[in-house]
């Protein structure tokens, strides 16, 4: 019985290897693509940028991508972006507390 619960908790462990391993791939891959498509349109913002494109703007930059943007990151609750917005909602906490009220403005819904 040990033996088998041993063998089980090894399975466990190499498959949440596994499973964190594609994520950052696929957080990798969707990077990859937000970036190369942000100055053309791409399926999740539309091609708008792609009609509207000037010659001028052939550069690429890198740039931070927001946790809604990445829409196949989201799909899973143990995926680096899930990191991003624990930062995120952290770091809106500390404000919180430290001003005693959100930051932002914003009033919430009612």
């Amino acid at each position: 019985m040990s033996a088998t619960l041993s063998a089980l908790q090894q399975r466990k462990e190499r498959l949440d290897e596994e499973l964190k391993q594609t994520e950052k791939q696929v957080y990798d891959l969707e990077t990859h693509y937000l970036n190369e498509s942000s100055q053309h349109g791409n399926v999740f913002k539309g091609f708008e940028g792609y009609l509207s494109q000037t010659k001028n703007t052939t550069q690429k930059k890198t740039r931070s991508f927001k946790p809604d943007e990445r829409l196949f990151s989201m799909s899973s609750t143990t995926s680096p972006v899930v990191e991003e917005i624990a930062a995120e909602q952290a770091q809106e906490k500390t404000v919180t507390t430290q001003s005693g009220r959100k930051a932002g403005g914003g009033g919430g819904y009612r």
